[in-house]
């Protein structure tokens, strides 16, 4: 079972913009269910977004609509595009697939001015 790696992540003022990244070559990416997460350090991880196999999509109430994600299958790639960033967006950000399998090492988001 391969490993997602993400990428993508950086520091950024309140209102700005950033596209994240994941692959696996891995496994079979098509028939995936994709998931975004982020963790805060104390907390625990927590699910922001899923993209079916068939294309659809839910996204946790927390975001606000800023947050859309996407993929690629050709490419065996997702991606989170997140717009409008707030402060309490930083976090580590991983993908996985459901059911869960090795994480990765995730991206550092860090929103401040």
């Amino acid at each position: 079972q391969g490993q997602f790696v993400e990428s993508g992540g950086a520091l950024v003022h309140p209102g700005g913009s950033l596209r994240l990244s994941c692959a696996n070559h891995g496994i079979a990416f098509s028939s995936a269910t994709v998931s975004w997460y982020r963790q805060v350090p104390g907390n625990e991880r927590e699910m922001i977004a899923s993209i079916i196999r068939d294309g659809r999509i839910i996204y946790s109430s927390v975001l606000k609509g800023r947050f859309t994600i996407s993929r690629d299958n050709s490419k065996n790639e997702a991606y989170l595009q997140m717009d409008n960033l707030e402060p309490e967006d930083t976090a580590v950000y991983y993908c996985n697939q459901i059911p869960i399998g090795p994480w990765g090492p995730g991206t550092q988001v860090t929103v401040s001015s």
